[in-house]
């Protein structure tokens, strides 16, 4: 079912240019709080994520009865609590690992391994491996997105712990595994090795695991497998929201919390920018409130949406997009899609096209409206 349709002005140089339009597509309803969704590589169907602590999935088009997996006894969820992600292992149809990021009866963040079983649309719940905990001193902030990089590490963004204003500094702590992005090899150890290149390797009082820091709660990341850019989007506190981009491979980058709020000193009024990573995009609070960030289209049934990268607002309910070549934004386009609740996050599939989760319990797939 076609629900939402849409379409783009932007202006350049104070001409307004018309453009192609998309709708939004009804993939599946009733779902409880879908957080986020994704695709082992090559496979068609679509893996999503419920906060309370269910996989789902669906398959040629109909929401299978039956969870995926179902660890909510184990997940503590509400508020920024909850199943938050799953990641595939680029392996996935050979060793049938998969990684999660939730969070524990304790309120802590953990990473574990489960493995399917015999039934490729059931996961063995008993397999479940603890890869990493992470105590949270607070309730919020938790970050937790697990998503593999082209170079086969696994990726774990980090808020900073929660509250308000980073009281235990953990921004500007590369001690702690908060407030950063962590890398670690799931394959080189056990439960894990940490990758002998990831910045702070060796250094005393530091931790290994971190590649890049700074950051108050990345809500969400994501790699453009075309460019080898990586995308952040950065939660604000009071007054501005935030959009990273940064080459994949560049190491130890510091995106600048708890010194500055997006481009503007948090602080103290005279910060310095120097050595940090500053936004590419940015917006104030007049516009919204929570940036909820998405990915770069890549997918092959929308030509004109190729290069796009994708993010709403979690309390304005606008979906975005731009493009970013040359070290330069461009091409900035709000999409007029309605009513469609809050976004909570992205997704893609296995080909590369995108979806919107909604707090209303649907999946919607962007498609051409042409």
């Amino acid at each position: 079912m076609v629900l939402l349709a849409g379409s783009w002005t932007f202006t350049d140089r104070g001409k307004s240019w018309a453009a192609e339009g998309i709708q939004l597509e009804t993939v599946v309803s009733g779902l409880e709080d879908p957080l986020y969704l994704t695709a082992p590589a090559s496979d068609p169907r679509l893996f999503i994520v419920e906060q309370p602590g269910r996989i789902r999935i669906v398959q040629d088009g109909q929401l299978l009865p039956t969870p995926f997996l179902d660890i909510v006894r184990q997940v503590r969820s509400g508020g920024e609590r909850g199943l938050l992600s799953v990641a595939f292992h680029p392996n996935y149809a050979s060793n049938g690992f998969f990684y999660v990021n939730y969070t524990d009866q304790r309120g802590d963040t953990r990473i574990e391994r489960f493995s399917v079983s015999s039934d490729p649309n059931v996961a063995d719940p008993s397999s479940g491996k603890l890869l990493l905990k992470i105590e949270q001193p607070y309730a919020n902030h938790n970050g937790g997105l697990n998503l593999f990089g082209p170079d086969g590490m696994l990726y774990i963004g980090m808020g900073d712990g929660g509250s308000g204003g980073d009281p235990h500094g953990h921004g500007q702590n590369r001690g702690a595994l908060l407030g950063a992005l962590l890398r670690i090899d799931v394959d080189g150890g056990d439960p894990y090795a940490i990758p002998p290149d990831n910045p702070f390797v060796g250094q005393p009082g530091m931790r290994g695991e971190i590649w890049a820091w700074g950051l108050r709660n990345p809500w969400r990341f994501a790699f453009d497998r075309e460019t080898n850019l990586l995308y952040i989007a950065d939660v604000g506190q009071n007054k501005w929201e935030e959009i990273d981009v940064a080459p994949a491979k560049e190491a130890g980058l510091n995106y600048g919390w708890n010194l500055m709020e997006g481009a503007h000193c948090f602080r103290s009024s005279n910060c310095s920018p120097k050595g940090l990573v500053l936004p590419v995009l940015e917006y104030g609070h007049a516009e919204g409130c929570s940036v909820t960030g998405g990915f770069v289209y890549r997918g092959k049934t929308i030509p004109f949406l190729v290069g796009h990268y994708f993010y709403a607002d979690y309390c304005d309910g606008w979906i975005r997009s731009f493009k970013y070549t040359d070290g330069k934004v461009s091409e900035q386009r709000t999409w007029d899609m309605g009513p469609i609740g809050k976004v909570l996050s992205f997704g893609e599939d296995a080909a590369g096209e995108l979806y919107v989760l909604s707090d209303n319990g649907r999946v919607y797939r962007i498609v051409n409206r042409s």
